[in-house]
């Protein structure tokens, strides 16, 4: 089957939302709400595209069983982590495919590196693995927060580097989004939760109160993009006040990466021209 093209020409929008290592990057001067020449018109159809070139991929991904996929997805509260991993990892195969959300550290996590129960699930070879939520946390709430002293988590961007560098090295390839909403589109999303009985469930009193901290969070995560976008383990800010457009960037993105890897299917064990199904 032939690649799909998508957004014409994609590597365009690749690049439009990839942070450039070492780049001064402000979050400011970027539009939550651009879709970047892109039609709603147009995107289900590519979305569509995109989530049938994907299942295709991770079959190779599973079959070949040598290399690892990570995506991880960070965003502001409302942000869309849940909708993304509904949206765009609904075709995969739920045997090739792990989703970790990372809640406040418990138990034996709590007795350990922060990094510990993050390296624990990371995906196998052969498998992708989503992070709902991620180690960024551990320069995000608890920078925030002051939950550690400045002199404690301002080592981490390097030792997250280092972390990543060392996976990137062993056959994991990871993509980063933190999928970027504005604060207006925040507050609107919140009143949908409270109003629609379905989704009151995933509203918490303490959300209004975070947003007191919005200026600060995302202060913590100019620097996290600024600090920890690599070659290596690349960061992508998608604006996400249109979930559609979310949804078919994202896709574009994992698809691509997958298609970088140039994943074959393994030769069989044993010479298969003599075999005879009696």
């Amino acid at each position: 089957m032939a690649r799909p093209t998508g957004i014409s020409p994609m590597n365009k929008l690749e690049r439009a939302l990839r942070v450039p290592p070492g780049s001064r990057i402000k979050l400011a001067n970027i539009d939550p709400a651009n879709t970047h020449g892109v039609l709603k018109a147009e995107a289900a159809e590519r979305l569509t595209k995109n989530l049938e070139r994907l299942s295709e991929l991770q079959y190779r991904l599973y079959a070949e069983s040598r290399r690892a996929l990570l995506v991880v997805l960070q965003g502001i509260d409302a942000g869309g982590k849940d909708g993304t991993v509904r949206h765009v990892m609904s075709g995969l195969n739920p045997q090739g495919v792990s989703v970790t959300s990372f809640k406040v550290p418990e138990g034996a996590e709590k007795r350990h590196d922060y990094l510990w129960r993050v390296h624990q699930a990371v995906p196998e070879w052969g498998q992708i693995g989503i992070f709902n939520r991620s180690h960024y946390e551990d320069v995000l709430v608890v920078r925030v927060h002051n939950l550690v002293p400045k002199a404690v988590w301002s080592k981490r961007y390097r030792q997250i580097n280092d972390f990543e560098r060392m996976l990137s090295e062993n056959g994991v390839v990871i993509l980063k989004f933190l999928l970027y909403i504005s604060k207006e589109e925040q507050a609107e999303r919140f009143r949908l939760r409270l109003e629609d009985k379905t989704r009151t469930w995933k509203f918490s009193p303490a959300d209004p109160k975070e947003r007191v901290y919005w200026d600060q969070y995302i202060e913590a995560y100019e620097e996290a993009l600024r600090k920890c976008a690599t070659r290596w383990a690349p960061w992508y800010v998608i604006p996400a006040n249109k979930k559609w457009f979310r949804n078919l960037a994202v896709s574009q993105v994992i698809v691509d990466a997958l298609e970088r890897m140039n994943l074959k299917y393994p030769k069989p064990a044993a010479e298969l021209s003599a075999v005879k199904i009696k």
